[in-house]
């Protein structure tokens, strides 16, 4: 099903999400809008239907950071066409850090100074009619806002058998067990708040392990995080650069690693773009 017309046909507005009263936001400060982060390689052909959901969908102020590796990825042109028709919201960053996904979030991430940062895949995998609602949950003080694939009304759509059982397996045992207030530690899908992310020492280098660092370290520090039901379905376009055998050791080293002692600083703070928000650790130190 195209879900750009899905969103269109039932014109989505912003989701309004109840209060939760973990999350005072009462005199609230504007919060800036949401980053895109969108890493590529080689979706020239998937890009102008992911450009047409994401209009679609997000209701929300938003720009986006296309990242590429190398001059030649076929997205570049694509990108380009769009932004030589007048399109404002997005512009073209080569990765500067090392090829490859980790490379290409992080420099995302350094384009942004504060405030709301969602990992996009470019392959039309991820729920994108969600992303208002996640929004919405990140404006109440939340620094993680997973899309989950594995809470209630959450589900997949293809996708080989063993990477699904695993990463399944991966986050509810994290949820039951450990009390990680998701059910879907391992998603790329997810909104981060920027300056939490400045305040970790990021040491994944290859895949998309890094999501699983960041959620495991945002829980062991105290951070907030939260999550919405997503729909994730397998690309039907181009090749997926996934790779679970060589990527295996890495998650299972933060899966290990979520079940130390957490350790928040003694010092705590309102996210400095809501106000009056409970919150942890302004000077969080490196985990």
């Amino acid at each position: 099903m195209d879900r750009a017309k899905d969103c269109e046909r039932t014109n989505l507005t912003p989701v309004q999400i109840q209060h939760h009263e973990c999350c005072d936001t009462a005199g609230e400060e504007s919060i800036s809008g949401l980053t895109l982060v969108i890493p590529v390689y080689d979706e020239g052909v998937s890009f102008p239907r992911l450009w047409s959901e994401i209009n679609s969908c997000v209701h929300s102020k938003f720009r986006a950071i296309v990242v590429y590796d190398f001059d030649q990825d076929n997205t570049l042109p694509v990108v380009n066409d769009i932004v030589h028709r007048g399109e404002t919201r997005i512009r073209l960053v080569k990765n500067r850090i090392r090829q490859g996904v980790v490379g290409a979030i992080l420099t995302g991430f350094e384009q942004v100074e504060r405030g709301p940062v969602l990992v996009v895949m470019a392959d039309l995998s991820d729920d994108l009619t969600q992303v208002d609602a996640m929004l919405a949950l990140y404006q109440q003080g939340y620094q993680i806002v997973a899309g989950s694939r594995y809470m209630d009304g959450g589900k997949i759509i293809g996708g080989p058998f063993l990477k699904q059982g695993l990463s399944r397996l991966a986050g509810l045992t994290l949820h039951w067990f450990r009390r990680i207030p998701t059910h879907d530690a391992t998603n790329a899908f997810k909104i981060y708040d920027r300056e939490m992310v400045r305040a970790f020492s990021i040491e994944s280098r290859t895949g998309f392990e890094l999501n699983l660092e960041l959620t495991v370290k945002a829980f062991l520090g105290g951070y907030r995080i939260t999550e919405v039901p997503t729909t994730w379905r397998e690309r039907t376009q181009g090749k997926s650069r996934f790779r679970l055998w060589a990527w295996l050791p890495k998650y299972l080293h933060w899966y290990f690693y979520a079940f130390q002692r957490k350790r928040p600083s003694p010092k705590t703070h309102a996210r400095t773009d809501v106000g009056q928000t409970r919150g942890v650790n302004e000077n969080a130190r490196s985990l």
